[in-house]
């Protein structure tokens, strides 16, 4: 038997299978859900794990024996159910670990729209009420399980959202990482003029090719070096559920989502002047002032699709994104979907004939150090030690809203605690690459005594 306290998550439900989490605990939840949530029709979906299949038909047995209906979409990415639960109006939940190691398994939760649960917002009861129906016998189901093949209509409905009828021929790798994208990516480029090379799109929840992680930048090798092989205007690489996405330009150059970030955003203030972009405190300084020289206005929040989402939603922003190449769109029920990302560099490569990496050039303003995460036995400690460090420097100032994020005239930096690690993750942006380095290597002087 799992424990529900490990696996219930702050914005999702995640934990190794069976130990901590199997079927018993999917069919309370199932019925825990069907309670808190109500309404009586539930829409669910899974992706290609060999436990995921399972778990979600225990969460149907637990739902319809409290009297809700459940529409299964079967195999699908996050986006498709978050297109389901939109588009049907109905609460659903996604089975899924996501980027996570073939051993684990979990669930994505949200209400009718897409609007997600949280512990602030329901998980927390969905969980407390679920311990209580461990062990006990359910009763016989009251409520319909039905099959609804949703594939075309969420490709069909991602397509009507970016203009894609004027693009020239692109050829274009895609990794899979026998995830999800191996089943949603032929059906979304369906009908479009591309030469699409496929990576690992087998279904196979053991990943034996790499992890679907593309954050990780020894995921993206195979990609990088197919891009070179087969002369490809681009390439993408998707995560185990398909919500992220990650692009390599044709000179197999790994693009930062900042830059996807600001490119989508001056797309998105092309068709809606004036409106709000949100981005994430890690994102390059960058995006904000392409946001601003756009007519838009930027909104920085801390990082998390539960702060991202709910600025959006408070401020009926157009667009998000986050430096993990999450990418969060207002006419997709604020839900983010690395597909429809994909789809607006797809529009805008193949709107003119320059290649992308000429494309992207002015979206990509200052040199960043990527993540780098440091051992601390006192993150507290430690991150005191690096303010007091660049506190005498001139010109810097401070700000603590996810953090510390120490700002000088010509670079900035984030030192952010991790809730679940005894680590702290440090970004660091600067003009140039020696500017960064020479802050990167003093804040990690600092965090690592040496």
């Amino acid at each position: 038997m799992g424990d529900l306290a490990k696996i219930f998550k702050a914005y999702d439900v995640r934990g190794v299978v069976p130990d901590e989490f199997d079927e018993e605990i999917a069919e309370a939840v199932g019925a825990a859900f069907a309670e808190v949530v109500g309404g009586d029709r539930i829409v669910i979906a899974h992706d290609m794990r060999e436990s995921s299949g399972p778990l979600a038909a225990a969460f149907a047995r637990g739902a319809t024996s409290r009297g809700a209906d459940v529409i299964n979409a079967g195999l699908g990415s996050t986006d498709l159910l978050y297109y389901a639960s939109g588009t049907l109006n109905l609460p659903g939940v996604m089975f899924t670990a996501s980027h996570n190691p073939a051993q684990y398994n979990g669930m994505k939760m949200c209400r009718a729209g897409a609007v997600p649960i949280g512990s602030e917002t329901g998980l927390t009861e969905i969980r407390d009420r679920a311990l209580g129906l461990l062990g006990a016998s359910s009763p016989d189901p009251t409520g319909d399980v039905t099959d609804r093949d949703l594939l075309t209509g969420y490709a069909d409905h991602l397509k009507s959202l970016v203009d894609l009828s004027a693009i020239r021929p692109l050829k274009v790798v895609v990794d899979a990482g026998n995830g999800m994208g191996g089943h949603t990516v032929p059906e979304v480029f369906a009908g479009l003029p591309i030469d699409l090379v496929p990576l690992y799109f087998e279904l196979d929840g053991s990943f034996p090719n790499h992890e679907a992680n593309p954050i990780e930048p020894a995921n993206l090798v195979d990609l990088q070096a197919a891009v070179l092989e087969h002369g490809a205007d681009l390439g993408i690489a998707f995560d185990g559920d398909a919500d992220r996405c990650w692009v390599i330009d044709e000179k197999g150059a790994s693009v930062s989502p900042s830059t996807i970030t600001a490119l989508v955003a001056a797309r998105e203030l092309a068709k809606h002047p004036g409106a709000t972009v949100i981005h994430n405190l890690i994102t390059s300084r960058g995006v904000p002032e392409i946001v601003k020289e756009h007519g838009g206005v930027p909104v920085r929040t801390r990082v998390g699709h539960s702060f991202i989402k709910a600025e959006m939603a408070r401020t009926g922003a157009v667009f998000g994104g986050e430096h993990s190449a999450h990418y969060y769109f207002r006419d997709f029920w604020y839900a983010d979907s690395g597909m429809l990302a994909a789809l607006h560099v797809l529009a805008a490569l193949g709107e003119q004939d320059r290649p992308l990496s000429e494309v992207l050039a002015a979206y990509a303003r200052y040199t960043a150090s990527g993540e780098i995460n440091s051992t601390v036995a006192d993150q507290a400690a430690a991150t005191a030690k690096v303010r007091e460090a660049f506190g005498s420097r001139e010109g810097v100032t401070f700000d603590e809203l996810d953090g510390l994020t120490v700002t000088g005239p010509t670079w900035w930096f984030n030192l952010r605690p991790s809730n679940t690690e005894p680590l702290l993750r440090l970004n660091a942006e600067g003009d140039d690459e020696v500017t960064m380095a020479r802050v990167r290597d003093d804040v990690l002087k600092e965090v690592r005594g040496i």
